[in-house]
């Protein structure tokens, strides 16, 4: 099993048994959707995520190149064996489809050299906010309000 899946696991065990009367637990994954193949949105002339200002709206295309799904498969075995319930609140595919939801080359004023060469310097990792984290916990949210 490689590094990141021992960290994945780690830290859904961790959360989950931290206290045995946890009603709801929170999992903040490292596996991220990062938007720095253009291509998996069909637009061959995009700089990464860099001018990218709408979803991608054609569900029907697969993001392969987005996220190794391998990681939350295993996510979901742990949870499944944990003795304390836990809802797996997946959010990546949300995510996969906001390429617009990046600060790009504008997480600052941008330099000029920025300006010229997106493809090195376009922040496609982080999310802008307000935003798309939001959304993440509004959905959190009514899950909760739903529950209890």
């Amino acid at each position: 099993m490689d590094e990141k899946c021992k960290i994945l696991m780690g830290t859904v065990t961790f959360e989950a048994n931290s206290s045995e009367r946890m009603a709801v637990a929170y999992y903040n994954s490292q596996v991220n959707a990062m938007h720095y193949r253009a291509l998996d949105w069909n637009n061959p002339n995009a700089a990464m995520c860099e001018r990218e200002t709408t979803p991608i709206l054609n569900m029907s295309i697969p993001l392969e190149g987005s996220n190794d799904h391998r990681y939350f498969e295993i996510a979901e075995k742990v949870i499944h064996s944990m003795k304390t319930p836990i809802k797996f609140l997946n959010i990546t595919t949300l995510s996969e489809y906001r390429k617009d939801a990046h600060p790009s080359i504008y997480n600052k004023v941008p330099s000029p050299e920025q300006k010229a060469n997106p493809a090195k310097y376009s922040d496609c990792i982080h999310w802008c906010v307000p935003g798309l984290p939001d959304t993440w916990n509004e959905l959190l949210y009514v899950y909760i309000t739903n529950q209890y």
